[in-house]
């Protein structure tokens, strides 16, 4: 667990296809240190980007690749630097590691002990509830934004628990036209999936706002007994954005 003081944040620069024993690279770097109980990693992918090769790796329509750059990044105490360096270093292989010195001013907490510690009240229930599932096209449009995420920001204004958008691969709708992913994955309406559970008055009172936002689409409602949920979602909100 970190503490407030002198940290230090590494970064890995590797390539998408790079491998280590049959796995891919980045995704073997990331159970090391969590396997070796380092505080918290984030890999992230780039959409361009050139190494020590000098070869342009680029999302770009016309020149397909499958070695876009990759970096993971993660902050941990000098101690715990200096004990799983090695490994990484013998793991990065043609790979850039980049340490700087960098100060903690807020820790992160686990969201177990800022529960016990009663940080956070409790929105566990468990009961009767509503699963409301959206079903739309990926080019619709509300407002000059994608409609899903205008849903997604529409659910949350109005305290909505939680809601989930899926990216199907495949399907269709009122019209029959057969939407998919093509073969090089480029497509610009593939179908849609919003999911939202909550108590059905709160569902039910926001069936005129997706009347007005959804010109096209399907709304359904079933029944669901809600066994678990989580803690409060507003502190866990404040947690994230000050990392």
């Amino acid at each position: 667990m970190l503490h407030t003081g002198a940290a230090k944040k590494v970064t890995i620069y590797v390539g998408e296809d790079q491998q280590y024993h049959g796995t891919a690279l980045y995704a073997a770097i990331l159970d090391f240190l969590f396997y070796r109980r380092v505080a918290g990693a984030t890999v992230t992918r780039g959409l361009a980007g050139f190494g020590a090769d000098h070869h342009l790796h680029t999302t770009r329509i016309l020149r397909l690749t499958e070695n876009l750059p990759i970096k993971i990044e993660f902050i941990e105490s000098p101690a715990k630097i200096e004990e799983v360096m090695p490994k990484l270093h013998e793991m990065a292989g043609t790979g850039l590691i980049e340490v700087q010195d960098t100060t903690i001013l807020k820790p992160s907490v686990p969201a177990k002990k800022q529960a016990a510690a009663g940080g956070a009240p409790s929105l566990k229930t468990e009961g009767r509830a509503k699963l409301m599932r959206i079903y739309i096209g990926e080019s619709d449009r509300w407002r000059d934004k994608p409609l899903h995420e205008a849903l997604v920001q529409a659910l949350r204004a109005n305290d909505i628990a939680g809601v989930t958008v899926y990216r199907a691969i495949m399907g269709y709708g009122a019209h029959g036209k057969l939407h998919q992913q093509s073969t090089l994955g480029i497509s610009h309406d593939q179908p849609i999936l919003l999911s939202v559970i909550d108590k059905e008055e709160k569902i039910r009172a926001l069936l005129p706002l997706l009347d007005e936002m959804l010109q096209q689409g399907l709304v359904v409602l079933s029944d669901v007994d809600v066994i678990k949920y989580t803690h409060n979602y507003q502190l866990v909100e404040r947690r994230h954005e000050v990392r």
